[in-house]
């Protein structure tokens, strides 16, 4: 699949049918952009489970932190990468090792490589870069 463009049909699809969201790089500063869209995610229903090995163990908006997503002991359908970019194919190699594995994984404004899109998609996990999940959910008024 090409990146430089996604059907908006493609996003809405994924934001309505995900239901438990990994998030990668969440961090405890409500000045974060991590934070904020995960305390939007929350807002519109989602599980999210943050994931940062430095607070592996804490709470983030009230959900337990863990430190790999391979510590996670419930199905994840989505991996929202709040990382930098030359870090997406390290999460992609995670997400393949995850069983079941999530159906999505979205990187983050900025966050793009398409070798490891291409990887992903290998394994049949479907990806989105140089997103936010918090700017396409109202902009494709997802109910």
């Amino acid at each position: 699949m090409q990146h430089d463009t996604y059907d908006n049909d493609y996003i809405a699809e994924i934001l309505r049918s995900v239901k438990t969201i990994a998030l990668t790089g969440a961090s405890p500063n409500p000045d974060r952009p991590s934070y904020g869209v995960m305390r939007f995610l929350l807002s519109k229903g989602y599980r999210v489970i943050p994931v940062n090995p430095g607070q592996a163990g804490k709470e983030i908006l009230g959900q337990k932190v863990y430190a790999h997503l391979a510590d996670i002991p419930e199905t994840v359908d989505m991996v929202d990468v709040f990382r930098a970019k030359e870090y997406l194919s390290s999460v992609v190699d995670e997400a393949i090792l995850m069983s079941p594995r999530p159906k999505v994984v979205w990187g983050q404004l900025s966050v793009r490589d398409d070798a490891a899109a291409a990887k992903a998609e290998a394994y049949g996990i479907n990806m989105v870069m140089d997103r936010c999940p918090a700017i396409e959910y109202p902009r494709l008024n997802i109910a």
